[in-house]
C-alpha cells in the first residue's frame, strides 16, 4: 500500500544537529533522527513511505524567504513542499505568489510564531490564500513543548471557517493536540476540516481514536507522523493495528492526500 506522510519536518544539513538538540530540549524527548534530507529519505525507505509533506516553519518574519529558498531548491520528487509563511511578514503577498508557483501548501505554527489564527490582522493574507487555493497545515491545540498557550484551538479554527469558508484547512494532531475532548465536540464531523494523525495516535485513548474515525468524514483524515518528533515506525504499526476497513485505510494512508493536493 502506498503511504504519504502528511506531516514531517527537516532542516538544512548545517543546522540540523542544532535543530535536533533544540527540539529534544523543548519537547523533553529524543528525536527519531537528525532531521536532514538524507535521514528523512532513509526513514521513509525503512518504513516504505512513498512521499512526505515537508512542513517548514518560520518562527520570525524575516526567516520566511530564506527558508523557502532552501525548501524550493530541494529536488527529490518524494517530498511535497509546504512552505513557510509568517502572518507578520511584510512581503506576504509576493511570497504567496512564489509559494503558489513552487510549493503545494503552507505550514503555520501559531505557538512558535506567536499569533492567534483568527487575528483580524491575518485576514488579508487568508483572503489571498483562499483565492489561490493553497492548502494550509496548521498546528492546532497545545504545543508538545508545553508553552501553555493555545492560539489555534477549536474556537479560533471555527472563526477561520466563518470568514474563509473556501480555505483548505488541515488541522494537525487530530484537530488539536491534547484538546481532543473539545475537538470531538466542536470540530469532528465538520467537513470543512481535514485532520492529520501526527503526534496524536500514541497519545489518544483508543476508544476516542475510533470515535474520531467513525464521526469524521473519512475522506478528510490524513496519515502523518511529525517526524523527527514522532516515530514513523511506531505510528505505522499503531494505525495498521486498528480495525479499519481496507478501503478506508487506503484513503487515510494516501488517497485523501492525493485528492487534496491534486497529485
Amino acid at each position: 500500500m502506498e503511504i504519504i506522510d502528511f506531516h514531517t519536518h527537516i532542516w538544512p544539513d548545517k543546522v540540523a544537529e542544532k535543530a535536533k538538540q533544540y527540539l529534544e530540549k523543548s519537547f523533553r524527548r529524543p528525536m527519531t533522527a537528525v532531521p536532514t534530507v538524507d535521514n528523512a529519505l532513509s526513514v521513509m525507505d525503512k518504513n516504505e513511505i512513498s512521499k512526505s509533506v515537508l512542513a517548514s516553519v518560520a518562527s520570525r518574519p524575516e526567516q520566511v524567504e530564506h527558508i523557502n529558498n532552501w525548501l524550493f531548491a530541494i529536488k527529490s520528487g518524494r517530498f511535497i513542499k509546504f512552505a513557510s509563511m509568517h502572518p507578520f511578514y511584510d512581503k506576504w503577498s509576493y511570497e504567496l505568489d512564489r509559494i503558489k508557483d513552487n510549493a503545494e501548501g503552507i505550514k503555520f505554527q501559531p505557538e512558535f510564531q506567536m499569533f492567534f489564527i483568527d487575528d483580524e490582522k491575518t485576514f488579508p493574507m487568508y483572503e489571498k490564500i483562499q483565492k489561490l487555493q493553497i492548502p494550509i497545515l496548521v498546528h492546532c491545540g497545545y504545543e508538545l513543548s508545553l508553552t501553555g498557550l493555545v492560539q489555534a484551538g477549536p474556537k479560533q479554527m471555527l472563526n477561520v471557517k466563518k470568514y474563509f469558508p473556501e480555505i483548505k484547512f488541515v488541522a494537525a494532531h487530530m484537530g488539536g493536540f491534547q484538546m481532543w475532548d473539545d475537538v470531538e465536540k466542536e470540530i469532528i464531523g465538520d467537513d470543512y476540516f481535514y485532520i492529520d494523525t501526527s503526534s496524536a495516535l500514541t497519545f489518544m485513548p483508543k476508544e476516542q481514536i475510533y470515535r474520531f474515525l467513525n464521526k469524521h468524514n473519512i475522506n478528510k483524515i490524513l496519515f502523518g507522523t511529525d517526524f523527527p518528533i514522532g516515530n514513523p515506525e511506531q505510528d505505522l504499526k499503531l494505525i495498521k493495528s486498528l480495525d479499519i476497513k481496507p478501503e478506508n485505510l487506503e484513503k487515510i494512508m494516501h488517497a485523501n492526500a492525493e485528492k487534496l493536493l491534486g497529485c
